[in-house]
């Protein structure tokens, strides 16, 4: 029996990670990118020690660890350094991703959250894409409204990402999350009953 792989992404502050928690709570096995790119920038994790070598001991903090938001400060104005970067995190979350597809029992939905999915192209490994998006003011007013948010940083990401207008034309379903919680939680809840029963067909017609 199969497995059906969703990509859930949108933009800065678009709220995907909302999305993704009902998701998760509804029933679907969540894997959160951004959360394996951590892992890989741990101290034990495969693209820590080509980090450190490339961008200097200045981004770890005295315990070792790489000090994520020192990091981000130093390549997101430089899309030089952020392709030296995503060279050592990428390649390792991909291969995770793919191991946990592997190990996901049959007939699971899988959502995969993730930022990037449409820049890095990683989007075609997925059966299903499902964009999340609201306008960009209320990106930035939410992206702002995080602890230690700057403008310098929030404008820097947002340039480094895809306008969610364009994003749109790759989706094959749209959360709009320019309304209420409760807006979006039926949008989310619509759609994981139309993923749900594409699962169930699928399963259906695969070979016993």
């Amino acid at each position: 029996m199969p497995i059906l792989k969703l990509g859930l992404t949108g933009g800065l502050a678009s709220g995907k990670s909302f999305v993704a928690a009902e998701f998760e709570r509804l029933g679907a096995l969540v894997i959160r990118a951004d959360r394996l790119g951590h892992e890989a920038l741990a101290p034990d994790g495969p693209a820590y020690a080509p980090t450190v070598k490339h961008f200097g001991s200045g981004i770890l903090k005295p315990n070792g660890e790489i000090d994520r938001t020192l990091l981000a400060h130093r390549v997101f104005p430089d899309p030089a350094a952020l392709a030296v970067l995503n060279s050592f995190v990428h390649p390792v979350v991909f291969a995770r991703e793919e191991e946990l597809f592997a190990a996901a029992p049959s007939g699971t939905l899988v959502v995969v959250e993730a930022a990037i999915l449409i820049e890095s192209g990683s989007y075609r490994n997925l059966d299903r894409l499902a964009i999340v998006h609201c306008s960009e003011e209320q990106q930035m007013r939410r992206a702002l409204a995080r602890p230690g948010a700057t403008l310098e940083d929030v404008t820097a990401r947002l340039a480094r990402q895809l306008p969610l207008s364009d994003k749109l034309r790759f989706a094959d379903y749209a959360i709009d999350t320019s309304g209420t919680e409760a807006e979006t939680l039926r949008q989310t809840r619509a759609l994981f009953v139309t993923l749900r029963e594409e699962l169930r067909q699928l399963c259906d017609s695969a070979p016993s």
